[in-house]
Parts: C-alpha cells; sequence; structure tokens
C-alpha cells in the first residue's frame, strides 16, 4: 500500500467515521485462527548483521519475514534468539520491527511505525499510527495487539472506526 493511499484511508476514518463508532478501545476478529507458530520462519532482507554476544541479529532494507500464511515486513527487523540453560540458541525468541510495518494474515492487513512478534506467545503488537483493514472496514488506533493462536485482537487508544457500505 503506498503512503499516499495509507494516508487517504487513514484521513477517512479521521473525519467519515460517524462518533458514535470512536471508542478508546476495540476488541477485533482476525484470520489467524488456523495459525501455526511451529511451522518455519523465514526471513529475508538487503543485509544481515550478527551480534554473538548479545544474540541479536539486524535484517536491514526491504525486509520480510514470513510463516506460514502470515507476513511481516519492515524496513529493519532486530531478531533476539532464545537460548537454553547451556546457552545453546533454541530458536528465533521475538522479531522487534521498525520502518512501515505491514503485516499481513490470509484475509486482514496491518500497518504501524513499529511492532514486536513474539514466538513463544504467539503475539504481535503493533504501535503508532496503527491501520487495520478486513475487507470494507478499517480501523485505526494507537496500539493493535494480536494473539495469532486464537485470531483475537484489541486495538486501543483512540479507535476509529469505518465500516463498508452496502451495495444497495
Amino acid at each position: 500500500m503506498t503512503k499516499p493511499l495509507r494516508q487517504l484511508l487513514l484521513a477517512a476514518c479521521l473525519f467519515l467515521a460517524p462518533p458514535g463508532a470512536w471508542a478508546q478501545g476495540a476488541n477485533v476478529a482476525l484470520g489467524t485462527a488456523a495459525f501455526d507458530s511451529g511451522q518455519p520462519v523465514e526471513v529475508t532482507a538487503d543485509s544481515l548483521s550478527v551480534d554473538q554476544e548479545t544474540g541479536r541479529a539486524v535484517f536491514d532494507g526491504n525486509v520480510l519475514v514470513v510463516q506460514g500464511e502470515v507476513r511481516l515486513s519492515a524496513g529493519q527487523i532486530v531478531v533476539e534468539y532464545a537460548t537454553d540453560a547451556d546457552g545453546a540458541t533454541t530458536g528465533i525468541s521475538r522479531l522487534m520491527a521498525t520502518g512501515g510495518v505491514t503485516f499481513v494474515t490470509a484475509t486482514d492487513a496491518a500497518e504501524a511505525s513499529e511492532a514486536v512478534y513474539s514466538v513463544a506467545d504467539s503475539t504481535v503488537s503493533l504501535s503508532g499510527d496503527v491501520l487495520l483493514t478486513q475487507g470494507q472496514t478499517a480501523l485505526s488506533g494507537d496500539r493493535l495487539v494480536i494473539d495469532l493462536n486464537s485470531g483475537s485482537g484489541r486495538i486501543e487508544g483512540r479507535v476509529r472506526t469505518i465500516f463498508g457500505g452496502s451495495d444497495n
């Protein structure tokens, strides 16, 4: 989604939504109920830097993370690895994304300034000018937390909603 299109959708959320649709928080259902956190995580980027001491990897430029039908893209993603009691790496613990974050499932899309994906908890927390689109419905707010296992989410912070119109 281009920046002008995103701004247009956000402006529509701000000015066209009826005041009765505004709230401080709203629960949303997302099309991720069949998400399998055991699937492999694939990350592609323009460059990669690894710091063995901190157990972090930094992917820079056109970063795309794919796990099943779930996609997360951003300008930069920092990966923190989980370790066992002996200090051996056991997998990815969490991903922290910044710079034009887009989170897409089979049926929904969300954009934000930054996001944190906790692999162990199967949650994604998006923050900063969040815009969620579900078909003809658009929601905006300050923060969106998604539970990938249940397919549920909560958007918070001056929530604004536009419900799709009918073709009558």
